[in-house]
């Protein structure tokens, strides 16, 4: 076996295989980059070289146009890859649709690299599989004692029956375009909400996509002025962007409920903040239970952890009789919670 620093060891632009001369999730362009999912702020156009699932890939073309990288390559889960010697696999990371753990393999040592992942079910996206390693490495966007998030199902609830106590006011859901949005509609929907929800312009062409690979979104319809002048916003579901309620396009819904969901609905003082009257606990990331549950159950002798509240489960690790540092990677958790 290798020391794992000689196969992946984090560094100004991401994390870095020497062996094979690539990154993942890099921050800046480079030659040769393999990415996790679609969100921002893991991944970047400007790459020479991609490797990613088809998903993530058809979705970085959606956000920064077909001409995001040079070339590229898809990676279906299960299959293995060889980059200059070094073995890579893809596997399900639950995040959003594409979403991907990256395991790299050299000279007898294995390295996870989660990406953004949660372990709660989700219709619309391959649901996250524990593959057991020598290292993982693993975001903690929750990761203190006190994020233990609800069923999402019992929070959509809340909306439902807010629909029924409201009738006549818009419930405008803020909501990133990228796996939260879908995800909240595919839940109103199961909760059994029938009639059309309207959307934020941004979100089309990624609810769209969606679609065409078989996710049930339901009859949406663009939320637009005319719209407003119909009256077809009164008692109906709106879904836009948390940038769009700042923006002109909030001010055409009269009288609305504004609505969040993040798993960051369950600190008061943040849901104050965006001036939110009704919080939805609604997260796409780990709470504290489920990361812990991950490292039981994938059995690493070493645990990386890349951004989020690291001190914390770095800690637990550590009086668990497991070796663990904190990465301190720079540029995450820019978009999606």
């Amino acid at each position: 076996m290798i020391k794992p620093d000689l196969l992946l060891h984090p560094t100004p632009g991401g994390l870095y295989c020497p062996l094979g001369d690539f990154y993942v999730d890099p921050v800046r362009p480079v030659d040769r980059a393999l990415v996790t999912h679609g969100h921002s702020d893991h991944a970047r156009s400007g790459h020479g070289h991609v490797l990613a699932t088809r998903q993530t890939l058809d979705i970085m073309a959606i956000r920064y146009g077909e001409d995001f990288c040079s070339t590229s390559q898809s990676a279906d889960f299960g299959e293995t890859t060889s980059i200059n010697g070094v073995t890579v696999r893809f596997h399900p990371a639950g995040h959003v649709l594409g979403s991907a753990q990256i395991e790299i393999e050299a000279q007898g040592t294995r390295i996870v690299v989660s990406g953004d992942y949660k372990r709660g079910a989700d219709p619309t996206c391959a649901s996250f599989e524990p593959v057991h390693c020598d290292v993982l490495i693993t975001e903690a966007t929750f990761g203190l004692p006190v994020f233990h998030h609800p069923d999402p199902r019992l929070e959509i609830q809340k909306l439902l029956s807010s629909l029924q106590q409201f009738p006549d006011r818009s419930h405008l859901i803020g909501a990133y375009a990228l796996g939260k949005a879908q995800r909240v509609i595919s839940l109103i929907r199961r909760g059994g909400y029938e009639k059309p929800i309207y959307i934020h312009g941004s979100m089309t062409r990624l609810c769209d996509y969606y679609t065409e690979q078989g996710v049930e979104l339901g009859e949406l319809r663009p939320a637009t002025t005319e719209d407003k002048k119909s009256g077809a916003f009164k008692g109906a579901v709106v879904i836009g962007t948390p940038s769009a309620f700042n923006d002109r396009w909030a001010r055409r819904f009269e009288d609305p409920i504004a609505i969040f969901a993040s798993g960051w609905m369950m600190v008061r003082q943040r849901a104050k903040q965006r001036g939110v009257e009704l919080p939805l606990v609604i997260s796409d990331h780990c709470d504290w239970p489920e990361l812990l549950d991950t490292i039981r159950e994938v059995g690493p002798q070493e645990v990386w952890v890349t951004h989020g509240r690291e001190e914390a489960l770095v800690r637990w690790c550590e009086l668990s009789g497991i070796k663990a540092r904190p990465l301190h990677l720079v540029g995450y958790e820019d978009e999606g919670d």
